[in-house]
């Protein structure tokens, strides 16, 4: 009788561990289970909302070689007097190089967020903080109403597109575009370009905004 009282103590032991070891099993993995406590809703929880990009760029950036930037602003004949406007800025080299060689009062207008620090920091750098600016925004909704010169380097579709407002500038306003002309409004002049290293010439056009804007380009 003792030694089944001891079997039998000894089998309801056992029985009770395996019936706790089965509630803290169980208890694991309910608590596993909480979304709170699950490693896939802690990394949705850590995972960043995607941000809308502050300004998507309608021209790919290809600097203008610094040869052809110079030329550009002889060929627009500015001078200390003029209020420039660089379309499309780009890193800023052509504010920059008007401001340093000819004490013009330039502004560059880009809309990618990067290439506008970038801009600041080189003129900064260069000393003409003073004279230039970098505005982040859209090219077509630029208030042009001051430019003496405008100068740009975009694409074909862009420049006609932003032909009626550079019409509509002040009389006498010059403008010089890299690489592509204004359809039917044909340039005052145009010019070769060669630069160091390049095999072929750079195309540069120049038109001067007449008083009355012709009946074909109305």
């Amino acid at each position: 009788m003792r030694l089944q009282s001891i079997i039998g103590i000894i089998t309801t032991l056992s029985l009770a561990s395996v019936g706790l070891a089965g509630c803290t099993t169980q208890q694991a993995q309910s608590n596993s289970d909480t979304p709170e406590n699950s490693p896939i809703a802690q990394t949705q929880e850590a995972t960043p909302t995607p941000q809308p990009q502050e300004g998507k760029p309608d021209v790919p950036y290809l600097p203008t070689p610094n040869e052809v930037v110079e030329a550009m602003l002889e060929l627009a004949k500015v001078n200390s007097n003029d209020v420039l406007y660089d379309l499309g800025s780009g890193d800023g080299r052509i504010p920059i190089t008007a401001a340093q060689k000819f004490g013009t009062r330039a502004t560059g207008v880009e809309i990618d967020p990067y290439l506008v620090e970038k801009s600041r920091a080189n003129a900064q750098q260069a000393g003409v903080a003073d004279r230039v600016k970098f505005l982040q925004q859209d090219l077509f909704k630029t208030d042009l109403s001051d430019a003496t010169v405008v100068t740009l380097y975009l694409l074909p579709h862009i420049n006609l597109k932003l032909r009626p407002t550079l019409l509509r500038l002040k009389p006498g306003t010059r403008i010089v575009s890299h690489a592509f002309n204004m359809g039917d409004w044909k340039p005052d002049r145009e010019i070769q370009v060669q630069a160091p290293g390049s095999t072929r010439p750079y195309t540069l056009y120049y038109w001067v905004v007449p008083r009355s804007i012709p009946r074909e380009l109305q």
